[in-house]
């Protein structure tokens, strides 16, 4: 079994790409995860300089990469599902490489705020008609025609 649930806050703004020859989006970000720790040891590792998290790599496909490169940013709140791929490669210098990350099955957006990246959507979200506007798929449900 290999699946992986995460919750964390974004360590850098998602980065977007187009595969060459498919065009699918891939977006690559990653997550600061909190170790669980009590208050006495998180103080004494801070003290130290060692890290209270673990930094974990997120790899998205598809219209969900998209959506990740537009509307989420660094510090962000994000809860990520999906499963851990580990690969090797080939370095410029020769030395072979090691990779682990977590690609993503679904990625919720947990806190949402003002930047440059998703300030329009908020503007359309408040001023619009639509309960998602600019996600496919979402139509306004219409209150009075639910039977309870």
């Amino acid at each position: 079994m290999n699946s992986v649930v995460l919750i964390g806050r974004l360590t850098r703004d998602p980065e977007l790409r187009y595969i060459p020859n498919t065009g699918s989006p891939v977006a690559r970000f990653s997550l600061a995860v909190d170790k669980q720790l009590s208050k006495e040891k998180k103080q004494e590792l801070e003290s130290k300089g060692q890290p209270t998290a673990d930094f974990i790599n997120i790899v998205v496909w598809g219209k969900q990469a998209e959506n990740c490169a537009n509307y989420l940013a660094k510090g962000r709140l994000t809860a990520v599902q999906g499963r851990i791929q580990s690969g090797s490669y080939e370095a410029k210098d020769g030395t072979r490489r090691y990779t682990t990350d977590v690609v993503a099955s679904r990625v919720e957006f947990l806190e949402w705020g003002n930047n440059n990246n998703n300030s329009n959507f908020d503007s359309d979200f408040n001023n619009s008609n639509t309960d998602f506007p600019g996600v496919d798929g979402f139509d306004p449900v219409d209150d009075d025609n639910i039977p309870f």
